[in-house]
Formats: structure tokens, sequence, C-alpha cells
């Protein structure tokens, strides 16, 4: 790698440090804590699921191609995600840094990519293929999930942008396969 490409990745990686620290100072105020605590809690999965049983209780059996298609692009999500943690190996945060507050709970050691993020991403673009209507809850509530791994101190913003890309990719992939 050239100097200049090492100089350009040094200045980045302080960049995206930097950004998560201001970020994550904000969770020093409750209500942003709280706020971003429960957001990143229903991302862990609930949310989705529930959006999945909702789906399938208002929609009956006409809904169901819909859930297999959020099921099957969050299986998909969990998969790749799960494997680049494994290859990548990024430590979150709050294990680098030391004025980065740890306010949430991490599901796993490493940080890249966001799967939160990812998940987040996926099901919201599966699910407003079918759902449009549901975009004013869903986009904040995705966006919420996405800044919610940043103020807890849990993941880089890079992480967080990189599971949005992996999230729309898988999602727009998808329908290749409906």
């Amino acid at each position: 790698m050239s100097f200049n490409m090492r100089l350009y990745m040094h200045r980045m990686h302080q960049l995206d440090s930097n950004v998560c620290v201001a970020v994550n100072h904000t969770s020093q105020y409750r209500l942003i804590r709280d706020s971003f605590r429960i957001a990143s809690r229903l991302g862990d999965g609930i949310f989705w699921y529930a959006l999945m049983l909702g789906v399938l209780v208002f929609k009956g059996t006409e809904g169901l191609t819909s859930v297999i298609h959020m099921a099957s692009a969050g299986l998909v999500g969990t998969l790749l995600y799960k494997w680049l943690k494994g290859k990548t190996l990024r430590p979150r945060p709050y294990q680098v840094r030391q004025d980065i507050y740890l306010t949430g709970i991490p599901l796993d050691k490493f940080s890249f990519p966001s799967g939160h993020t990812l998940h987040a991403v996926v099901f919201t673009v599966v699910a407003l293929s079918y759902f449009p209507h549901l975009s004013f809850f869903l986009v904040p509530f995705t966006l919420m999930v996405a800044l919610s791994r940043v103020v807890l101190g849990l993941h880089y913003p890079s992480d967080v942008i990189a599971g949005a890309l992996l999230g729309s990719l898988i999602g727009g992939l998808s329908f290749l396969f409906v």
C-alpha cells in the first residue's frame, strides 16, 4: 500500500473515530440514552418479528409471501454479517477508546459491520416493497436503530454505513429470487 493510501486510510479512521466519540457523548443525556436503548433493543429482532406476525394477522395467507421474503432476506443478512465479523475482527469502539461510553449491551465481540443496521435496512427494503404505506414508520425506526449503535458506543459510523449498504444490497438482490 502506498504512503498516500496509508495516510488517507489513517485520516479516514481518525474521522470515523472522532465522529463516533462526538455522537456517543450524546448518550450522557438520559432521554437520548434511553430512547436509543429502546430502539436498539427493539432492533435486536423483536420489532421485525412483530412486524412479520402483524402482517400474518392482518393479511392472512395473502401476507405469507412477504413474510417469507423478509425472513429469507434476514437469514442471508445474518449469514453474511456473521461471516464478515469473523473475517474482519474489528474491535468495538469502547474496546479501543477509553472516551467512549458503553451504554448498550453488545450481542457479540466484533464491530464490523453493524448487524442491527444491516437487518433494519433489509427488513425495511423488503417490507416497503409490499407495504409502502408503512414508510412513515419504518424509515424513522430504521434510522433510530442505525444511529443507536453509535450513540450506545457499540459501533463506529463506518460499521453502520457498511451495514446499511449491505442491507440495501441484500434487500434489493432478494427480489431476483421471488
